[in-house]
């Protein structure tokens, strides 16, 4: 269990915004749709990474570590500079708001 405390600790701390999400999950693609639209203007590319968990063979650990770390087991867990700011409500309002673009250009 620890590797896998290990193995997101490390997608986070890698990319300025990590997604944890499902292919499936109308809530993922609200939050990965909000997020697209900065990839290669305000966030680079290159550090922006969402991992579809659906496939992993160890996909409920990961989302109770998820739980663990973010009080929510639920996808998509959305990080942004190390911090979860929440789901895919979370993320949409965010960007309604003009705060997801602040975030990600700081």
């Amino acid at each position: 269990m620890g590797d896998i405390k290990a193995k997101i600790d490390m997608k986070i701390k890698g990319k300025k915004v990590m997604v944890f999400s499902k292919s499936y999950c109308p809530y993922c693609t609200m939050a990965k749709e909000a997020l697209k639209k900065y990839v290669g203007s305000v966030l680079p590319a290159d550090q922006y990474e969402v991992w579809e968990i659906e496939n992993e063979g160890d996909c409920q650990s990961i989302q109770n570590e998820l739980k663990k770390m973010t009080g929510a087991s639920t996808v998509p867990r959305v990080f942004i500079n190390g911090k979860c700011i929440g789901g895919g409500s979370e993320t949409q309002d965010l960007d309604k708001r003009g705060e997801l673009k602040r975030m990600l250009a700081a």
